[in-house]
């Protein structure tokens, strides 16, 4: 067991070991360091967060402290979570649907324009944290008069982004699979049009936006593939002589690798290596 102070500032160097922690439907791992290596993978641990104190589950195995090559300094793994812990935050998920509905009845009468999505109590009930969504700036100070009245406890309001509501609900993508942010990407990288437009897709908003209404994560899966094979073939618009007839390269397709060219005359889809036999087996 752990022996960690709670009320103990602690660095790096306090540390022997860190282990990786996942948190209540979390999908990512984060560290935290301890001074023993009694924990093992799937143990039930309590951690001090930026939150507060919380249950994880450990997901990476104790690793000594001199191969962690993060700046971050790490939080400390207070103990191995006990009976106690547990039923506490069995109850905690329970009271955390009741904090939920007054919040949600309270947002009702405020007329406040935002959507709540989720509760959570930290383990020792100390605070509880609610995520909402607002397309606007929401002036939330009545509520959490009223919410700290009524739960006893320090409220955080925390706005998160349509693409974070996506991840926490789930649901299908359109390739009949698990969305990706609710299976495995952690971090939302930011997604342009460009993306769509180097993958020659038809730019169509509705159909290239996921459940979030943001364009798909997965325009970038195959964007750097597509930049990559792109440089084997002859840019839009450029101009070739094949026999002894002027063309125009209107369009390529580097899946099935064939170019496009035409003319006032006649249009032509040659594969790729033919169109570079025919202009001489070189780029023009």
């Amino acid at each position: 067991m752990n022996n960690v102070d709670e009320n103990t500032e602690y660095t790096n160097d306090n540390f022997t070991h860190f282990v990786g922690v996942k948190f209540h439907h979390g999908l990512r791992s984060y560290f935290f360091g301890l001074k023993d290596i009694e924990l093992n993978l799937d143990d039930q641990v309590v951690v001090e967060t930026v939150r507060g104190l919380e249950i994880g589950l450990i997901t990476i195995a104790p690793i000594a402290i001199e191969k962690y090559k993060s700046e971050l300094g790490l939080k400390p793994v207070l103990r191995k979570a006990d009976e106690r812990d547990l039923k506490q935050f069995e109850n905690n998920l329970k009271d955390a649907k009741f904090a939920l509905q007054i919040c949600e009845n309270e947002v009702s009468n405020l007329k406040l324009d935002m959507r709540l999505i989720s509760c959570e109590y930290t383990l020792d009930k100390t605070k509880v944290i609610f995520s909402y969504l607002a397309d606007e700036r929401v002036d939330f100070r009545e509520l959490l008069k009223v919410l700290a009245s009524r739960l006893h406890a320090r409220i955080e309001l925390r706005q998160i982004g349509a693409r974070d509501k996506a991840k926490a609900v789930g649901g299908l993508g359109v390739c009949g699979l698990p969305l990706c942010c609710s299976t495995f990407l952690n971090e939302f990288d930011g997604i342009s049009i460009n993306r769509a437009k180097n993958q020659m897709l038809t730019i169509n908003i509705p159909k290239l936006s996921g459940q979030c209404g943001k364009l798909f994560c997965c325009l970038k899966y195959e964007d750097d593939t597509y930049s990559d094979l792109k440089q084997s073939f002859p840019e839009l618009g450029k101009k070739v002589f094949i026999d002894k007839q002027e063309f125009t390269v209107s369009s390529i397709n580097v899946i099935s690798k064939m170019v496009e060219i035409r003319n006032d005359e006649t249009i032509q889809n040659i594969s790729l290596e033919e169109f570079y036999r025919q202009v001489r087996g070189k780029k023009q």
